[in-house]
């Protein structure tokens, strides 16, 4: 089976954000999976994906801290300004995570670890709605071992 959705997820502030639900709810189809993979691309060059702790929001917040005294916006060196001081320490912190997650699937479910979330990685102030692409693929028949 192959599937492949859009999924538009609602502007959010900067930060690192849960969107598990969001996806899984866009590709019900994962139910009918035994084992498979689903591939998550993010169409945009200042938001990023990511994998991590989906319990603790402290975690969220922390990423968020580590990425903005990593990358600041008024390092003094950018020459990318056009778009705001915001813009290019979202490219450079997009680039640093990378717009996509490869997951696999087993059993009609995502097969996370227990703590796994799915992060938006949302690194301008105000980036406005994001797009993802979602495609899935995998065997429908009980012929494979699952976890």
């Amino acid at each position: 089976m192959w599937v492949q959705r859009r999924i538009d997820l609602q502007p959010r502030a900067r930060g690192f954000h849960l969107i598990t639900r969001e996806i899984v709810d866009g590709v019900p189809e994962i139910a009918e999976v035994d084992v498979g993979l689903l591939h998550i691309l993010i169409a945009h060059t200042t938001a990023s994906l990511a994998l991590n702790e989906n319990a603790s929001p402290d975690v969220r917040r922390d990423f968020e801290t580590y990425f903005s005294t990593i990358v600041p916006e008024q390092a003094g060196r950018w020459t990318h300004t056009l778009e705001g001081p915001d813009d290019m320490p979202s490219h450079v912190k997009a680039a640093l995570l990378g717009p996509s997650l490869t997951l696999p699937i087993s059993a009609g479910g995502l097969a996370l670890g227990t703590w796994q979330g799915i992060y938006l990685c949302e690194h301008r102030n105000r980036g406005g709605s994001r797009r993802v692409v979602v495609t899935l693929f995998g065997e429908t028949r009980n012929t494979y071992d699952v976890m």
